[in-house]
Order: C-alpha cells, then sequence, then structure tokens
C-alpha cells in the first residue's frame, strides 16, 4: 500500500475516501483511514523494524496526543530490544493475570469462614446424633465462642486456642479444660476434611501439656461412708427429688445423665421396672432395670413430690429435664474445699472420710457391693449395661441374664436398706474405708 506524504492537517478535519488512507504524522506514527465502505474508521499505527523485519502495529490510543506517547513508549522499547507488538501481549497477559487473581482473592475473602460459622456446620453435621449434643453447645458458647467465634477459621493459631484453656486452667477445672481442646480440635478436623482449611491449628498443642493428664477415677464409697450419706443427706438442703436421685444412682447404678433424663412413662411401679430408652443410654442400647425395694421406694416418693406430669426431674420452666450436669453440681456444691465460702450455707454437708465423691461414683460403688456380696462379674456388666469389649462375645453371645439381674439388684437394694435404715450395732460391714 502506498504511503501519501502530505502536509499536517488537523486531524479532527479527516474524512474518509473511496479507498483507505495511511497519513504520516512524523517518528514512524501513521494515522489510518479505512474506505467509506469498510466504514471510514480512524485509527494510529507504528511502523518499526526489528530484528531485520519490517512491522506494524495498531495503537490502542484513539486520540492524536495520545498516540504519540504510545508511539514514544513504543520506540523506547525497540531500543531496549524488545518488541513492541510481543510486549503489549505479555502485558495484556499480565493485566488478566492480574484481574484473575483480584477475583481468586475477592472470592475468597467472601467465602471466608468465621468460628461461628464453622461450630454452626459442625453442629449441624456431626453432633446432630450425638447424645452429649447439647452439653457441647453449652461449653462452646460459654466457654470457646466468646474467645475464637469471631476469627476466620485460617487464621485462628494455636495462641489463639490456648486463649480458651488457659483461663480454664486458671479457674482450677483442668479437665474441662482437657475436654474442651479435645472438642475444639475434632471441630478443626472437621474443617481440614471438608477442605475449609488445609492444616488444624490445634495439630501441634499437647493435650496432656496444654491442659492435664487423663485420669481414671476409682473413687468407692464404703459402706461406713454410706451410712454416713444416709445421715447427712436430710441436711445437706436438697430438694427431696435430689435426695430420691441419689439412692436411686446407688440402687440402680444407673449413670446420672439417664436419671435426668428420665420419664414418669419409662417406670412400672407394678412390674418394678425402670426402663432406659436407647435415646437416654449413653450406647445406644435400651436398658431396662429390676427395680429393689429399696429403688422402689425412692421413686414412688418422686411421685409423691412431683412437681410435673412428664419429667421426674424437670427444669425450672418445667419445659423438659434438667441438665444433665445439675445434680452432680449440686452434689459436688456440698463438698467445697472452701471453708469460709459463702455460695451455700451448705458447702460442706456431704464431705466424706474418703474425699470427694460425685454421683457417677456410686455407680461403681453399687457395682462393689454387688461383687462383695457374690454377684458373678458377667451380671453386674449386664446391670451396668456396659458395651462387650470383646467382639467375638459382642456378636455371639446375645443372652439377656434377666433372672440374674434382677436377683442382683434386689441383693444390692437388701444391703443397701440394711445399712440405711438399720442400727450399725447390727451391721457387719462387707467393704470397708482402706
Amino acid at each position: 500500500m502506498a504511503i501519501n506524504r502530505i502536509k499536517p492537517l488537523t486531524f479532527k478535519y479527516l474524512k474518509p475516501a473511496g479507498k483507505e488512507q495511511l497519513i504520516p504524522d512524523g517518528g514512524n506514527l501513521y494515522v489510518r483511514i479505512r474506505s467509506i465502505s469498510d466504514g471510514g474508521a480512524i485509527s494510529f499505527r507504528f511502523f518499526y523494524r526489528f530484528e531485520g523485519k519490517q512491522k506494524w502495529l495498531t495503537l490502542e490510543s484513539t486520540e492524536l496526543p495520545a498516540a504519540r506517547n504510545e508511539r514514544d513508549d513504543c520506540k523506547e522499547l525497540v531500543k531496549q530490544g524488545k518488541d513492541p507488538s510481543i510486549e503489549r501481549t505479555l502485558k495484556k497477559g499480565r493485566v488478566r493475570q492480574q484481574q484473575l487473581d483480584e477475583q481468586e482473592a475477592l472470592a475468597k475473602r467472601q467465602a471466608r469462614v468465621t468460628v461461628n460459622d464453622l461450630f454452626i456446620r459442625w453442629r449441624d453435621t456431626d453432633l446432630i446424633n450425638r447424645k452429649d449434643k447439647a452439653e457441647i453447645i453449652r461449653m462452646f458458647n460459654k466457654d470457646v465462642l466468646p474467645v475464637l467465634g469471631d476469627l476466620f477459621v485460617e487464621d485462628v493459631r494455636k495462641g489463639h486456642i490456648t486463649q480458651v484453656t488457659d483461663p480454664l486452667l486458671v479457674r482450677g477445672v483442668a479437665h474441662l479444660a482437657r475436654n474442651i481442646l479435645k472438642l475444639i480440635r475434632q471441630m478443626f478436623r472437621f474443617a481440614v476434611d471438608r477442605d475449609v482449611i488445609e492444616f488444624d491449628p490445634t495439630a501441634s498443642l499437647s493435650i496432656t501439656k496444654t491442659t492435664t493428664k487423663p485420669t481414671e477415677r476409682d473413687r468407692i464409697l464404703s459402706e461406713i461412708e454410706i451410712r454416713a450419706l444416709a445421715r447427712q443427706l436430710p441436711d445437706a438442703g436438697f430438694m427431696k427429688s435430689t435426695e430420691c436421685a441419689v439412692w436411686i444412682a446407688l440402687s440402680t447404678m444407673c449413670r446420672i445423665g439417664e436419671l435426668s433424663k428420665a420419664k414418669f412413662s419409662d417406670i412400672d411401679l407394678e412390674l418394678k421396672t425402670w426402663t432406659i430408652p436407647e435415646a437416654n443410654s449413653k450406647n445406644g442400647k435400651a436398658h431396662t432395670i429390676y427395680l429393689s425395694d429399696f429403688a422402689l421406694a425412692q421413686f414412688r416418693t418422686l411421685k409423691e413430690y412431683a412437681t410435673h406430669d412428664v419429667w421426674l426431674f424437670p427444669n425450672r420452666g418445667n419445659t423438659s429435664h434438667v441438665c444433665e450436669k445439675s445434680i452432680t453440681k449440686q452434689v459436688g456444691g456440698r463438698q467445697s474445699e472452701n471453708i469460709l465460702s459463702n455460695r451455700s450455707k451448705n458447702n460442706q454437708a456431704l464431705v466424706l472420710a474418703g474425699g470427694k465423691w460425685t454421683p457417677h461414683d456410686l455407680r461403681r460403688s453399687g457395682a462393689t457391693i454387688m461383687g462383695d456380696l457374690g454377684v458373678a462379674p458377667d451380671v453386674i456388666e449386664k446391670c451396668l449395661n456396659h458395651t462387650e469389649e470383646n467382639k467375638v462375645k459382642r456378636i455371639y453371645q446375645r443372652q439377656k441374664m434377666e433372672l440374674e439381674q434382677a436377683q442382683a439388684w434386689r441383693v444390692l437394694g437388701g444391703r443397701l436398706n440394711l445399712l440405711v435404715n438399720t442400727d450399725a450395732s447390727n451391721i457387719v460391714l462387707l467393704h470397708k474405708l482402706n
């Protein structure tokens, strides 16, 4: 195509003609005017030589002053040994990649999950069938989420985790700190499995070093202590229902959480049975307890003093059962280590010679008395509703030993009745204090 060299013009007056025009502006910058048949569009082109080849580059500018500046930039690139055409392509690639990176960063920011969000997802997925779901939610709402809840999950470090556990250690509840740390770890491992985060921030935290060593309780109330408990319990300031709960826990060897959730419909006073439904049982298996006369008397007393038609132990609002920790906390509050504590005027009412005890220790104590009275270990295990650890036995030995269990509970109830309601001089103690 021939190049028309003409004198400088005022470019705003340039008009398309019957054929394409290429008008020089100097410095290898040209104005290109398409023919009328091609639409008459105006653009700017830069002519240059690179590596011995003649090349044309259509500039991006649409106004003459900007085109001259762009032309100068192109000439500078040529001096630097760079092809302006290739550099433009690379620049577009860099701009596009920057846009993609910015879009990805924005998407990540919008998708960032807080610990509160993660907890809700974990709660509604992993915890949905856990029997301790309500207690876990309570612990997180009290001790975890106020500290970690507003943090983004990927920002959580182990230092944040210890901001949860350290105050618990200061409060003197090391075992609670241990349990909470284990639960936090479960939640973050859930997040790793769901690709919410790449690494678990608790992974490098030692549960033992951060909180405390696991302990296996072996507290057993001796028969001397059980007699002492019978004397002290009426003056402990409990409601009658809580007194009954202590004796039921000892005489049936139930778990205190199972008792807390019991309904009157679970009790058959005529058949002398208490059926713990699978929904309330720790191992998910329904369990029938054959009530001794001693245990039956406690349930009858509960019926007499009942304030609710459904729950044996209703909460304050009469909307459900009491918290599973309620009875344990009440018993613990009557064994305060601080004699001067004003928390309860009865804070020393249930202190026993063998040291601090909990309602769960009553379960162990009842099983021990059964054993001392000659009940076979496998029958005691059935009464405790323990899951058989041996897989073969668990699969093939399905006998319920109902008669043996009923006799075991009668033996235990008879012994407790003797300890609680008989003069001490007439009793030969089977299990004494160590």
